[in-house]
């Protein structure tokens, strides 16, 4: 019998130790709300992309997004916020540049794609061949539906394949399928398309931000 016990120790041992170094195997879905004067956003985070959904989730807790600004709004291609400047911007203040003193490494997979409604980071423009992505900003997807002629276009244009199952949601759903695999998508839309639509239509200035302040508030949800 006491080795009976010795084996279970053992095996306990060696199973608490392969969870340890395999945090971000993490099965349950994590969503944040974004509320704004325009309307409220639910935002799944995936799964498949620990490093930014951990980061995402680290500033909600913090409040870091609290009261900042959708500062870019282009109609049928994204809404996007997260500079940390513009919560006290003036009015007619270019904004973007802003980030806090880290970046993420970037993540992809085959089914991380640009479609409506896909959230996705900001990234490091400047000397960034790893396409790292910024520390804070992030934008959610408009788009707008395309042909499969356009697509063959883009395809040669860009050396890309985009694949049929992704083809088929550009087709009808719509989406940016040029941006695949330069910015790490990290989460969905399952709320509140409406709202997305609505910012997404708001009057801008000549930097593309909204003539009228769009606050985000985001919050985890239980």
């Amino acid at each position: 019998m006491k080795y009976l016990f010795y084996l279970i120790g053992i095996i306990c041992i060696v199973s608490c130790s392969a969870s340890k170094k395999n945090p971000e195997k993490n099965t349950t879905d994590v969503r944040v709300k974004i509320t704004t004067g325009d309307g409220a956003m639910v935002i799944k985070l995936y799964n498949e992309t620990p490093r930014h959904r951990d980061n995402f989730v680290s500033l909600v807790g913090k409040h870091f997004y609290d009261s900042l600004l959708f500062h870019r709004v282009e109609k049928e291609f994204i809404i996007q916020g997260g500079d940390p400047a513009s919560k006290y911007a003036k009015t007619g203040q270019k904004l973007g540049e802003g980030s806090l003193n880290y970046t993420v490494p970037a993540e992809y997979g085959p089914d991380l794609f640009h479609k409506k409604g896909a959230v996705a980071a900001a990234k490091e423009v400047n000397n960034n061949p790893q396409k790292r992505s910024n520390s804070t900003q992030f934008y959610i997807v408009e788009g707008k539906t395309f042909t499969d002629g356009e697509m063959d276009r883009m395809e040669e244009k860009l050396h890309i394949k985009i694949p049929e199952s992704h083809r088929q949601v550009y087709r009808t759903i719509g989406g940016l399928p040029f941006l695949d695999m330069n910015n790490t998508v990290f989460g969905e839309v399952v709320s509140g398309m409406d709202v997305l639509n609505k910012i997404a239509s708001e009057p801008t200035d000549a930097n593309e931000r909204p003539l009228k302040n769009i606050r985000m508030k985001i919050t985890l949800m239980k």
